[in-house]
């Protein structure tokens, strides 16, 4: 691919801001030189879980106050970060993995800064849901991604259900306790079509398990248990295959085509896995 301009030379961490940091989804790694700079020069690391993160910032022997950051205090946390960025401070966002704010706090803190004036700076990085999708095998140029699946399974199935002619990989995050469920709901919606479960990505037990929704849950159905994080991917919808066309309608096509009717009797039969003699018995009951 072309560049289309020049690398950015190196910047300087500047007060005032703050600095949305991807972190490692396993792999310690996994992360850039970029985001160890911004953690080592910022004033403050805010994070989701202390101890998650000083695991990370010890391994690199970073040494920075951390304060929490999580759905539970968000409101209250984000206010007074608010008054410590409009102070000066520096401050680097991060979650217990992955980029910040995909399915994971800390939109409340980034709208109100931009409210407020005060810059925001995405520092990118690891992410479960491209790690998942470029392994998958599955289309990669257009997906939509749906958070973590809905709880209750009415509720699952009703999304789905509306998202099934979605003409993109459909990706979302699910819980190991509710995977079984969430699989048996994939196969009343979907069917046949192909998924890719992605479990524990850039971890000792990372696997990709390939196939349709009910193949890969019996899969899981056989083992003790089922632990780690999860990400699940649905093929997109692709539009009617030669063989959802009716005959008639198939032979009528080919025949405008410019094929005889014997070729497209021919040709009708081999797209629909029948015999010539059967497509020909068809087209008479029609007529």
């Amino acid at each position: 691919m072309e560049l289309k301009r020049p690398f950015l030379p190196y910047s300087e961490v500047m007060p005032g801001v703050l600095y949305l940091v991807a972190t490692p989804i396993g792999n310690l790694e996994d992360i850039t030189l970029r985001a160890l700079r911004v953690l080592r020069e910022a004033d403050l690391v805010a994070c989701e879980d202390t101890r998650q993160t000083r695991t990370l910032l010890e391994h690199y022997g970073i040494r920075k106050p951390t304060v929490s950051y999580h759905e539970h205090n968000e409101a209250m946390r984000s206010a007074e970060l608010l008054d410590r960025l409009r102070s000066g401070t520096t401050v680097a966002l991060v979650s217990d993995a992955g980029t910040p704010l995909v399915s994971d706090p800390g939109y409340r803190l980034v709208s109100k800064a931009i409210e407020c004036g005060i810059p925001v700076e995405p520092i990118p990085g690891a992410s479960a849901i491209l790690a998942a999708l470029t392994a998958s095998g599955l289309g990669a140029d257009a997906f939509h991604f749906g958070g973590f699946l809905p709880v209750r399974s009415s509720q699952r199935r009703k999304l789905l259900t509306r998202l099934k002619d979605e003409p993109a990989t459909l990706v979302f995050y699910e819980a190991p306790h509710r995977v079984l469920e969430a699989l048996a709901d994939i196969h009343e919606v979907f069917g046949p079509r192909p998924i890719v479960l992605a479990r524990e990505i850039t971890k000792i037990h990372q696997e990709f398990l390939r196939g349709t929704a009910a193949e890969v849950r019996r899969t899981l159905a056989a083992r003790p248990s089922t632990k780690g994080e999860i990400t699940l991917l649905i093929a997109r919808a692709t539009g009617p295959t030669p063989e959802d066309t009716p005959i008639p309608e198939a032979v009528a096509a080919a025949m405008r085509a410019g094929l005889s009717r014997m070729e497209a009797l021919k040709s009708v039969a081999r797209d629909h896995g029948l015999s010539k003699r059967q497509v020909y018995r068809v087209m008479e009951e029609a007529e």
